[in-house]
């Protein structure tokens, strides 16, 4: 099975002085990801937890939203010519029953580690085929999640020292969840972003804890148009990102509800949607 580490040689200059010695790197495969024996989406991902990976994604398609919904993940044996196993092949089979979305899979034919579902149709189709609501500001029953900004400010550090691989290498996302009181929940490692937080998702689903409502998702890099796609398809209310996060991800989250913060470093940051979700300070600047 591909490993996430690998060694490669290199030739270091310090300060003018050449030596040779082996590197360690994050290892990158491609992922083919087959639904009911159909091949649906290839994509480059870091070796490990290609189950939750492959289960995430199909959450963030829509297609699964529960564990009773999963029949089976299997790695496909026989997926080269001479009929070895790879270990980058999966078939998700759904249970008896499942019906399919209709769903464009075209532009997933190929999924790059940096961009997950480039040029995904319009917000449209996120909010016909979300299973959970995330906007609570109509004041229901159930008070929504609501988090102080002293806390926000220190989940970024919570998450670097849970990076395990990242320090031996520099080579990986994260993406992390926390309870509403800031407790780490679950983190995990990939080369592409939006892969870490298919594995998260996946593993919720596969231990029964979709949706997400009570927690905060937090990536270690920009909050693209996916990554906040894949929170609100998962029932996660609040998406924070240490850089920057697109405009297209703003407009989804101000269309559902979703909280979406940027720039998160130290006590800085900027709350671009459900600033209801933040304890701000009612004095705050509006400059």
């Amino acid at each position: 099975m591909g490993r996430v580490t690998e060694r490669r040689r290199v030739i270091r200059v310090r300060d003018g002085a050449v030596s040779e010695r082996p590197d360690t790197l994050v290892a990158e495969e491609p992922l083919e990801i087959r639904l009911n024996g159909k091949p649906l989406a290839i994509t480059m991902r870091t070796p490990g937890d290609d189950f939750a990976l492959a289960a995430g994604f199909l959450v963030s398609e829509g297609v699964l939203g529960s564990a009773d919904e999963l029949q089976s993940i299997v790695y496909c044996a026989g997926a080269t010519a001479d009929g070895t196993n790879t270990y980058n092949v999966v078939d998700v089979k759904t249970a008896p029953g499942v019906v399919l979305p209709d769903i464009n899979l075209e532009r997933n034919v190929y999924t790059t580690s940096s961009c997950g579902l480039c040029g995904k149709a319009s917000l449209d189709a996120v909010r016909t085929t979300a299973r959970w609501t995330i906007d609570d500001t109509d004041g229901g029953s159930v008070p929504p999640v609501r988090l102080g900004t002293d806390l926000l400010a220190c989940l970024p550090d919570r998450l670097r020292a849970a990076q395990r691989v990242f320090d031996r290498t520099g080579g990986l996302h994260a993406a992390a969840l926390f309870s509403e009181d800031g407790e780490l929940l679950d983190i995990r490692e990939d080369v592409g972003r939006h892969n870490a937080v298919d594995k998260l998702v996946g593993r919720a689903l596969q231990d029964g804890r979709l949706p997400l409502s009570r927690a905060v998702l937090l990536v270690s890099g920009r909050a693209s148009f996916e990554l906040a796609q894949k929170a609100v398809m998962a029932g996660i209310p609040m998406l924070a990102a240490v850089s920057a996060p697109s405009s297209l991800a703003v407009d989804l989250a101000a269309e559902t509800g979703l909280t979406l913060v940027g720039f998160l470093r130290g006590s800085s940051m900027n709350v671009y949607a459900g600033e209801h979700r933040i304890a701000l300070e009612a004095t705050a600047s509006r400059g």
